[in-house]
Parts: C-alpha cells; structure tokens; sequence
C-alpha cells in the first residue's frame, strides 16, 4: 500500500496514471507564459519557494534555476519518491510527503507559494489556506493556478465533465479570501494523437473523451486557466 498523507485529496489523475500526467505536464503551456506572470508579481530568485502538491516534481527544476531553497510537499508518497528522483541533482530541493492542512514546515518559513490543479478548488480549501498564514513570511506571496470553466475549449470541456462546478462560486470565494484574479489564455499542444487521447482519458469519462477528441482533429486547444494570487 502506497503511503497517503492524511487528509489528502484524491488526485485520480496523477495518482491512478503518472506516466501520462507526465505527458499533460509536457503538453501544458508551451509557450511559457504562466511562469513570467507569476514572477512579474513576486519574484523568487534568492527565496524558498513550495511547490505544494508537486506530485512528481515537475515544476521543481525550474524554480529551483533561481530560487534558493525548493520544498515540494506532496501526499502521495510513490510521487514523491519519483519527485526525488527527478531533483536528486538539485542540492537546493527538498521532496516531503504532507497534506496541504498539515505541511511539514516551520512557521514564516516560505517566501513563495506555487499550487497548480492540486489541492485548491475554492470552497473546502479553508484548512490548507490557513497553513499558507502560517508558512509564508511577511512580504511572500501564493500563487493558485486554477481552471477558468467561463472560457476556451478547455473551460467548456471542463464544464461537461464536472457540471456541478461554479465557477462564480469558486471566484466568490477566492476574493473573500483576499486572492486578486488574473485571468491568463494558455495552450495544451501535443506531440501525437496518441498522446491527445491518452491525457483525454484520464482528465474526462471515457465517453467524453472520445467525443471530444472527434471534435477536435488536431494536436492543440486553447484553454483558459486564473492564476489566483495574494500577497502576505
């Protein structure tokens, strides 16, 4: 049995198919532009950044070009023994297993905060925000980089998969929470078909799935996402 923090959030995706997260994460924003809209808002060469939800570290590398120190905290403990592996270059990263309402971490501990599709998806998050006032120093900052289901093929193939979502629900809460919105327009761009369906099926029901990709014949889809952020 794979070790799950408590607490944790299924993350059926990532957890049920690593392999092809792997490929999402490759096929995701390929013309960069959500790492400089982060940094335009608070940049992070010289500080700690988490990387909360790392899954299999992904993301570490690149933070870990400019930033100090990186901790990646992950719940589940095959990913992030693979998060590891993948940073075991990188004298500057950390990988701990931990659930975002209970993070391994000292107080004002963390300059920078990344959480992308993992944990945050507005009502329910109270407990893992609460961390975020504890860990983050004064003058820090958290990022949450969110599906927009208002916009782009993705938000509406979003929306068929998961029609009890709110999205002004979800933007309710996130301003009472103290976050500003950006609202940000990124592609999904793949190598292959084959590589298309295989993400398709593991983001959507299978019937989904194969009905999106029919009515999509190419390698690419725009897709809409809100980059949450707050300052502390």
């Amino acid at each position: 049995m794979v070790e799950i923090a408590p607490g944790a959030v299924p993350s059926p995706n990532i957890w049920n198919s690593p392999q092809v997260y792997e490929i999402e994460n490759r096929a995701v924003d390929p013309d960069g532009v959500l790492e400089p809209a982060m940094w335009a808002l608070r940049p992070w060469d010289g500080a700690t950044v988490l990387d909360l939800g790392c899954g299999t570290g992904f993301h570490l590398p690149a933070f870990a070009r400019k930033a100090a120190r990186v901790v990646g905290v992950e719940p589940h403990a095959g990913l992030a023994a693979a998060a590891r592996r993948r940073t075991a270059g990188l004298p500057n990263v950390t990988v701990r297993v931990g659930a975002a309402q209970a993070l391994p971490l000292p107080d004002s501990s963390v300059d920078v905060v990344h959480v992308r599709w993992a944990y945050f998806f507005g009502p329910g998050c109270e407990p893992g925000l609460a961390e975020l006032d504890r860990v983050l120093r004064r003058g820090g900052a958290a990022f949450v980089i969110d599906n927009d289901a208002t916009r782009s093929t993705f938000g509406r193939w979003f929306r068929r998969g998961l029609p009890s979502y709110d999205p002004a629900a979800v933007e309710r809460f996130w301003a009472r929470q103290g976050f500003r919105r950006e609202p940000l327009t990124i592609r999904w761009a793949f190598g292959s078909r084959a590589d298309f369906a295989a993400v398709l099926r593991i983001e959507f029901p299978e019937a989904l799935a194969e009905e999106f990709l029919a009515e999509e014949p190419g390698l690419e889809i725009d897709y809409a996402v809100n980059l949450w952020w707050r300052y502390y």
